[in-house]
């Protein structure tokens, strides 16, 4: 069971919550996969999503994830949303809250948005992104999606490469697999990449041969160039040149290493369209793992809930 009422960040949950919500998503993987399996546990209850920031694979997953355990979904369509007309970002939500729903899946591009807004809702919030701070939902996937393939946690070792400064996945990923205890290195070019993330754990590196070398799991990252500066590097062909994941490369690793990234792929970019395709790559597998990651996520948070409203009525 998790303790709060809300999902806002890998830092907040202990090892025990991160291994009901893996321990969980295992049946919801297979309820996804066999209709038959399926059941209406959440029936009448409500999910929103608020996405400030684009998404097509988060925002489906979450739905999905909802849909195959009966909620009832909506979306809010910030574009045409009292947000135009100057309403607040808290106003907005506790509005939402009024109207009985009980949990919003929120990506937004300020750090600390779904924080706020939780300390006034009685709804359950879920950190779908914020800012370059934390990615949760994305990170449990990613961590069950090595469950799955390498069977613990312990002393593995996962290499991370490409936009860490920008990316709220990468630090997720290191508090997570931190606390599991793995052994994370990350590396990317120097303009990407700050000595700052030794701080959370995780050992620094610029050479990406050097930091694939021996590694279980290798985990590209998207180049966020709408969060970036010009002048991080010289163009994407140089690039991939110098930092991109390729078979050469990805020969260094470990003989049954698998291959990671949170997509899209700009393929060509951080990884070639052949190590994208081989059988080496769970990236596809990731994509089915997220919706039963949130799927779990769900239905931890609805028993959480019940019980403590239990618990208020003795």
């Amino acid at each position: 069971m998790l303790r709060n009422k809300d999902l806002l960040g890998i830092k907040d949950l202990e090892v025990s919550e991160i291994m009901s919500i893996i321990n969980l998503a295992r049946l919801m993987k297979q309820r996804i996969n066999n209709k038959s399996l399926r059941q209406q546990n959440l029936k009448n209850e409500t999910l929103i999503t608020l996405f400030y920031e684009n998404s097509t694979r988060t925002k489906v997953s979450f739905n999905m994830a909802a849909w195959y355990q009966g909620m009832n979904v909506t979306d809010l369509e910030v574009a045409t949303s009292s947000m135009q007309k100057g309403e607040s970002l808290i106003d907005t939500a506790i509005t939402l809250d009024r109207m009985g729903i009980d949990y919003m899946a929120i990506r937004h591009e300020k750090t600390g948005a779904p924080h706020l807004i939780a300390k006034h809702v009685a709804a359950s919030i879920i950190n779908a992104g914020d800012g370059a701070n934390e990615h949760p939902t994305q990170s449990l996937l990613d961590l069950y999606t090595m469950y799955e393939k390498k069977g613990s946690f312990e002393d593995l070792n996962v290499t991370i490469i490409g936009d860490i400064n920008h990316s709220r996945v990468a630090r997720s990923n290191v508090i997570g697999l931190k606390k599991l205890g793995a052994n994370v290195t990350l590396a990317g070019a120097g303009t990407l990449l700050t000595t700052g993330m030794e701080a959370l754990g995780a050992r620094v590196c610029f050479d990406v041969a050097e930091a694939v070398s021996g590694a279980d799991v290798v985990m590209g990252l998207r180049i966020q160039m709408e969060r970036q500066n010009s002048g991080s590097f010289p163009d994407l062909r140089e690039y991939s040149q110098i930092y991109g994941i390729n078979e050469e490369i990805f020969s260094k690793a470990a003989k049954d290493a698998i291959l990671m990234h949170p997509a899209p792929v700009n393929r060509g970019v951080e990884l070639t369209p052949e190590l994208c395709d081989s059988n080496i790559s769970a990236i596809d597998e990731q994509v089915t793992n997220g919706v039963a990651v949130r799927m779990a996520i769900l239905t931890l948070l609805h028993d959480r809930n019940k019980s403590v409203l239990k618990s208020s009525r003795r």
